[in-house]
């Protein structure tokens, strides 16, 4: 009789045995599995609810992460095809929104599976090849999709603070930002495979079946600055300034006095008719000042940097501007010169009607409505840098803190849930992004249920 005693595949436990006993002296372990040999398998030990506990476990986050794939997938997808079927969404300013929904839906086509295998299996066992190509897409598409939020807080901060730039925000310049952005993110990504690699980097792999990127410090200090570092501190830069501009802008139209009602503000007087040539280029010259003002804000207000997609069509970017407009000064026509919205006209040198400074009530009103969409700004401004912020902050401050302290140790189980948190980014920009839009929500709906909700969402 031969007595076998083994551990069981797939754990540690040395109180679990597996004693295998045969009569047949010639029948070895071999044969009884392969050809059915007189043998008896006695299970012994404490391992039996352990096993349980590790296949639920294996099983919860099986299905966790796949629901996190499949939700990235669908939201970048959903992004993608709004931006190809709407018309009204295809415009340069979309172009970055699009180009972030390829990076995020590489992420989960190209990096998350692999990941997702790694968790599960609780080791790299796909080999050294296997495991360049995934650490190489993982820093590509990650560092992408992170470098595609600055163009855009870029982008942002350009349509609020130049006036001229709607003007010469064309393809070019967009597509050029877009080039930069994936060629950071070339470069960044492929470093380790030009040699910028770790001493441990193979034996990592192949003995501790662990797939890092390349732990050389002088390279995670490179790579964590410039996909992360210094794009955390422009995007806070840029969405502050952002936020500084939106506030007083909006505060610049609360504290606007009411209209005086002997004469226009910086006009002649009322009653008389504009006649001189002086006064003509004097009304003509604060005229198209204003003309261009609204033509700037009907364009590119503040609303198109506080909501989330820039582009938008007038009807729904153009929610800071509620309030009726009116002109601060009245002409006749001998002026030839007669603002779009005007509060009184004037014809023939009449006197025109004197405009109608608000009550109370309305003041009161107005401030109210101010001071909420200062709210609005901050709270929208707050959810993408937080979320951003949220989600790669854990694993950037891992990742430079590993190289650096060899004796810390840091839980597997931690650092999986930090380079999770980091993908989930992927899964949520498509969100932060797009929902605050109507333009979107309007062809989410259409994509969802048909062409016949075209008219019902139409707005005018």
């Amino acid at each position: 009789m031969n007595l076998t005693q083994t551990q069981f595949p797939g754990t540690n436990d040395t109180n679990y045995d597996v004693t295998t006993e045969w009569s047949d002296d010639n029948c070895s372990w071999v044969d009884a599995v392969s050809w059915g040999c007189n043998a008896t398998l006695n299970f012994t030990g404490n391992a039996t609810s352990g096993d349980v506990t590790s296949l639920v476990l294996m099983a919860a986050t099986s299905v966790v992460l796949a629901l996190i794939i499949l939700a990235t997938i669908i939201g970048n997808v959903f992004v993608i095809a709004a931006i190809i079927i709407e018309r009204n969404l295809q415009n340069v300013a979309n172009y970055l929104v699009a180009s972030l929904a390829v990076a995020d839906l590489m992420v989960a086509c190209l990096v998350m599976p692999l990941g997702a295998v790694y968790e599960v299996s609780q080791g790299w066992i796909l080999g050294p090849e296997l495991c360049d190509m995934w650490t190489s897409s993982d820093v590509l598409c990650s560092s992408a999709s992170i470098l595609h939020l600055v163009a855009i807080a870029t982008d942002r901060y350009w349509a609020v603070t130049d006036v001229d730039y709607i003007h010469i925000r064309n393809e070019k310049r967009i597509f050029t930002m877009i080039f930069l952005v994936w060629a950071a993110a070339l470069v960044v990504s492929l470093a380790p495979q030009l040699g910028w690699k770790d001493p441990d980097y193979l034996a990592r792999i192949t003995q501790q079946q662990k797939c890092l990127v390349s732990q050389d410090l002088a390279y995670q200090i490179f790579a964590t600055c410039s996909t992360f570092y210094v794009p955390l501190a422009v995007i806070l830069i840029l969405y502050w300034k952002i936020f500084q501009t939106a506030r007083r802008r909006i505060r610049r139209r609360r504290d606007v006095p009411p209209a005086r009602p002997s004469s226009a503000d910086g006009a002649p007087p009322s009653g008389r008719p504009i006649q001189s040539a002086r006064d003509r280029r004097f009304v003509k010259k604060r005229f198209l000042n204003l003309k261009k003002c609204n033509q700037r804000t009907r364009a590119e207000t503040i609303a198109a940097a506080l909501l989330l997609t820039e582009g938008q069509s007038t009807s729904t970017v153009d929610t800071l501007d509620e309030e009726p407009k009116t002109t601060a000064f009245t002409v006749n026509e001998k002026a030839q010169v007669s603002p779009e919205k005007s509060s009184s006209t004037a014809t023939n040198g009449s006197k025109p009607e004197r405009p109608v400074a608000p009550g109370p009530s309305q003041r009161e009103k107005k401030e109210s409505l101010e001071a909420k969409r200062e709210r609005k700004a901050a709270k929208t401004l707050a959810i993408i840098t937080g979320a951003f912020v949220f989600c790669w902050l854990p694993f950037f401050i891992m990742a430079l803190v590993m190289p650096i302290c060899q004796t810390c140790v840091i839980s597997d189980y931690l650092a999986s849930f930090f380079l999770w948190l980091g993908y989930f980014n992927s899964t949520l920009n498509p969100v932060i992004y797009t929902i605050f839009s109507p333009d979107f929500r309007q062809a989410f709906a259409r994509i969802l249920f048909g062409s016949h909700r075209r008219g019902r969402n139409k707005k005018y």
